[in-house]
């Protein structure tokens, strides 16, 4: 095979690897048609695929790979997913905030890159248990003389998880001695079955403080969240008010979630 048929390759099979990823699934039939090629082209793709450990093969098509329910990635490995989604996602939850509001961010890179949106929203009250968005907030402070407040960040402490958020009996314990107007909160996996998930123990505990404390929830989560089931569920679908995702979720699923959400937020969409 020359080196102009193995390149095609490569990209033939970075296409399929999205389409799964993306869509949950794949059968063998579509994507030939979609990208003009044999069966038996398709099929060794998917091998290919499967002996990489990226997809699993079913009959007559492949979906993605199981991946633990106790496996927790870091938080600089779940930064370079989906960011062009996160950042969209973050500028549409941020519009939520009023001026003046007292809000919570739980950890994780969506909720990142909300914080660098609400920097310049006036008399916030930010409650976190991020280091992460604690840092943002931190960092962002006007020099003195600049004559603009910064937000007050109230940081809960806690044990840090390999995701840098903040868990555990002193972060509960805080959490629960406040109630804030808005909680925005990311996830590892959503589904109706399992509700909203994680594979950490303590952050699953800490992340129910935070929705108890709440008067309105807001999870902010791109659209590779749903289907996702951790070790761990903290809460509901129902107990959610807002779910602020992103175009890449299907109709059909859009169609699921609104059966149990009220407010499903397609950031550069329309609300459902």
């Amino acid at each position: 095979m020359s080196d102009n048929q193995n390149l095609l390759a490569e990209q033939r099979r970075a296409l399929i690897l999205d389409e799964v990823r993306r869509r949950g699934g794949v059968r063998v039939n579509e994507l030939t048609r979609r990208l003009s090629v044999s069966d038996m082209t398709i099929r060794r793709d998917l091998d290919a695929l499967a002996r990489q450990g990226m997809v699993a093969k079913v009959h007559g098509g492949a979906v993605p790979v199981a991946e633990p329910s106790t496996h927790e990635p870091g938080f600089e490995a779940k930064s370079v997913l989906e960011p062009s989604a996160k950042d969209e996602i973050a500028r549409a939850a941020a519009a939520l905030v009023l001026p003046g509001s007292a809000i919570a961010l739980s950890g994780g890179t969506t909720t990142y890159a909300m914080a660098r949106q609400l920097l310049d929203v006036p008399d916030l009250t930010v409650v976190t248990n991020s280091v992460r968005v604690a840092d943002v907030f931190h960092e962002a402070r006007p020099a003195s003389g600049e004559g603009r407040r910064a937000p007050t960040v109230v940081l809960t402490g806690g044990v840090r998880t390999p995701s840098d958020a903040l868990v555990g009996p002193v972060a509960d314990r805080a959490v629960r001695s406040l109630h804030f107007d808005l909680l925005f909160l990311g996830v590892h996996g959503l589904s109706v079955e399992a509700g909203l998930s994680t594979p950490n123990l303590a952050e699953a505990e800490t992340n129910g403080c935070l929705i108890r404390s709440a008067r309105r929830v807001v999870v902010v989560a791109d659209h590779t969240k749903w289907g996702t089931v951790g070790l761990s569920s903290f809460g509901t679908l129902d107990e959610v008010d807002t779910w602020v995702t992103d175009r890449g979720m299907a109709v059909e699923v859009r169609a699921e979630v609104a059966e149990h959400v009220p407010g499903l937020l397609v950031a550069g969409g329309a609300a459902a």
